[in-house]
């Protein structure tokens, strides 16, 4: 990329942003944060119970992922965050004006394989249907690109790269 952003990897549970993000944040030559290990334990015990969280317990996960990438304003860096609603993605903007999504894309069928061939993952198969329901999509005026997750995940990262170099730079 032209100028160092901070780039947020969002999508369903499933979709490789734990994956994706440590590839991707290797190309661009900047530190990667795991955005499920901002979540307190109380949330984690939630979705390991197999129960959506609401936006009171996304608000302050939210934050700390913001706070995160608030820090490496200037620096750049990679972080993973689901970010499925709009006003997940308009909080986290709102501590860290100038981010990037890249917004992981796919088959639910895809994702769901996927995911139910991950071990030590606390969040069920069985929330990917709420997952699917709170998903609202990049829209045209929010600063990302969506990258479908079919293939490798050197492909999938070498599309996002990509498809971030497309951007219009922002930085002038």
């Amino acid at each position: 990329m032209r100028t160092p952003h901070v780039v947020v990897v969002m999508g369903v549970a499933g979709t490789g942003k734990t994956t994706i993000g440590p590839l991707l944040a290797a190309r661009l030559g900047v530190p990667y944060a795991e955005g499920d290990d901002f979540h307190p334990k109380a949330n984690v015990d939630k979705m390991s119970a197999g129960i959506p969280l609401d936006d009171a317990d996304r608000w302050p996960w939210l934050d700390a992922i913001g706070r995160w990438a608030h820090g490496r304003a200037g620096l750049g860096g990679v972080v993973s965050s689901s970010a499925l609603k709009r006003s997940y993605r308009d909080r986290l903007r709102a501590v860290a004006p100038g981010i990037v999504f890249v917004h992981l894309t796919g088959d639910r069928k895809l994702i769901e394989d996927r995911m139910s061939r991950r071990r030590g993952h606390f969040m069920p198969t069985a929330l990917l249907d709420s997952q699917f329901a709170a998903l609202q999509p990049l829209q045209a005026d929010e600063a990302g690109v969506a990258v479908d997750v079919g293939g490798s995940p050197e492909e999938i990262t070498e599309r996002a790269v990509r498809a971030l170099d497309a951007l219009p730079d922002t930085s002038a």
